[in-house]
Order: structure tokens, then C-alpha cells, then sequence
């Protein structure tokens, strides 16, 4: 009797192990969502207040919320920042996309000399930031007259050795026997590459997009350089203005401008978190 009694209430233990860790492993997480979530929690309510609010640090929401949003929208014309970042990010990423994808075709399924060499030397082009050659590239773009406008914004951008990268592997990872089944088809490259390939990489292409927008909404450098206008501004651009918003260093703008400036990107995320998410993860199983 007494050993039955030693041996229920080892086993209680080690069902109550598994449940200590596993509340030990939420709380965790709640902390460190709380964490990563102050900053957004201080922002939105400081965008709401004024100068003297936010310095006595506030923790309840102002009653500016209506002017700081008139102050960003209004009369620093973010609006139309967001609209040429929005415009500008889509063109990066659709072109990026489809250059990516014809140099998967051409790496996987096309044979040329040095095919190795010409893609190591595209790898190469990923150790190279742009500002390396950012000078050279505002040369460029100056002496083909495309400066201070959106071709010269998004042409010298419209290809990425990370797409080409991800596509070859993509494409590499698909079976063998789709080509030679499309060409007993009668298929030429084209057709094979819109009927078989861009159906089977959704997934991946949504994943490039967004990773692609994002980088073309956060661009602030080149813009700037190759930008002199407030017409053809962007976002980043845009929001450097606001540290003058109102009499002298106003914060609630500031913050106001930040938070608008982050949604279109959220959108763009969730609109393709799915095909995100899958992408990266028939990626990683590959």
C-alpha cells in the first residue's frame, strides 16, 4: 500500500514537471512581448499628446491626437510621401520579383558556359551594400537625365541577387521530369515558365514582395540624393521633416508620423502573411 502510494505521487510529480515548465516558458514570453511592445504602447499614446505631456511622461492619452494628425498629414504633406514610397515599393518589388525569377529559369534550367561562374559572381553582389557604389550610381542616373524622378528612384533597384538566389534554389529543389514533361508538350521556355513555374512559386514570390516593399519603404539615402523636390519625395524623407513640425521641436507629430508611416507596411504584411510564412518555410525544409 505504501509503495503504491510512493509510486502515484512520483508520477504526479512528473506530470506537474512538464506543466511548471511549460508556465515558466509563457511568462517568458509575455515579458518579452511586453517589452518589444512598449515602445509602440509610448508612441501611440504620445502621439496623442503635446510637448509637456510627453516630457512628464503621461501615461493616459493626450487630446491632440487631431492635431498632431492634421500637423503630419495635412501640412507636411506625408501623404504624399506615402504615396510615392507606396508607389516606388510596389514598382522594387514586382520588378525584383520578375528579374528573379527569369534568372532562376536561366540558372536552373538553361545550360551556358560559366553558368557557375556568372552565378558566384551575383552571390558576390551581395557582400556589396549600396552605398559603396551609391556615387557612381547618382552619376549614372544623372547622365541619363533620370534624376529627381521615379524611374531614377526604382530602375537601378529593379534587380537583387537575393531574389535570383531564391528562385534558383526554388526551382532546383521542383522535379526534374517538369521540363522534359513540358517539352513533349511542345512547350517553349515562356510557357513553361508561366503555366508550371510562377503557379508552383506563389508562395515564394509573396514572401520576396514583402520582403522586397519593405525594403523599398525604408530606403532613405538614395532618395535623398537622387531627390532634390518635395513632389517626388518618400516616407523616410518626409519623416526626417517633422523634427520640425510646430513651434520648435514638437514629439507628437514626430511620433504621429512614425506610426502612419508603419501601417502600410503592416497592411502589405498581412495581406501576404500566409504566402510569407509558407515561402520561408518550403524554403527552409528544401
Amino acid at each position: 500500500m505504501e509503495a503504491d502510494t510512493k509510486t502515484g505521487t512520483a508520477q504526479a510529480v512528473r506530470r506537474n514537471k512538464p506543466r511548471r515548465r511549460t508556465a515558466h516558458i509563457h511568462i517568458a514570453l509575455i515579458v518579452i512581448c511586453a517589452v518589444l511592445c512598449a515602445p509602440v504602447v509610448y508612441a501611440l499614446l504620445g502621439s496623442t499628446q503635446n510637448n509637456s505631456q510627453l516630457l512628464n511622461f503621461r501615461l493616459s492619452p493626450g487630446e491632440f491626437f487631431g492635431e498632431n494628425l492634421s500637423v503630419v498629414w495635412n501640412d507636411r504633406d506625408l501623404w504624399r510621401y506615402m504615396l510615392n514610397s507606396a508607389v516606388m515599393s510596389a514598382i522594387i518589388a514586382t520588378g525584383k520579383a520578375i528579374t528573379g525569377i527569369l534568372a532562376g529559369l536561366a540558372f536552373v534550367y538553361f545550360r551556358f558556359p560559366g553558368r557557375s561562374i556568372v552565378f558566384v559572381l551575383v552571390l558576390v553582389t551581395l557582400m556589396m551594400p549600396t552605398e559603396v557604389s551609391i556615387l557612381a550610381l547618382f552619376g549614372i542616373v544623372d547622365d541619363l537625365g533620370m534624376s529627381d524622378s521615379l524611374a531614377g528612384l526604382t530602375i537601378p533597384f529593379l534587380a537583387s541577387a537575393t531574389a535570383a538566389f531564391l528562385f534558383r534554389q526554388h526551382f532546383a529543389n521542383l522535379p526534374a521530369n517538369l521540363s522534359e514533361a513540358a517539352q513533349l508538350d511542345g512547350a517553349n521556355p515562356l510557357q513553361f515558365l508561366w503555366r508550371v513555374l510562377i503557379p508552383m512559386s506563389w508562395n515564394v514570390t509573396g514572401a520576396l514582395f514583402v520582403i522586397q516593399f519593405l525594403y523599398g519603404w525604408n530606403m532613405y539615402l538614395w532618395p535623398l540624393l537622387s531627390v532634390s523636390g518635395s513632389e517626388n519625395q518618400v516616407v523616410q524623407v518626409g519623416l526626417a521633416s517633422l523634427q520640425a513640425a510646430g513651434e520648435g521641436q514638437s514629439y507628437g507629430p514626430l511620433l504621429m508620423g512614425a506610426l502612419v508611416a508603419s501601417l502600410p507596411p503592416v497592411l502589405v504584411f498581412l495581406a501576404l502573411q500566409r504566402p510569407f510564412m509558407t515561402g520561408f518555410a518550403l524554403t527552409r525544409d528544401k
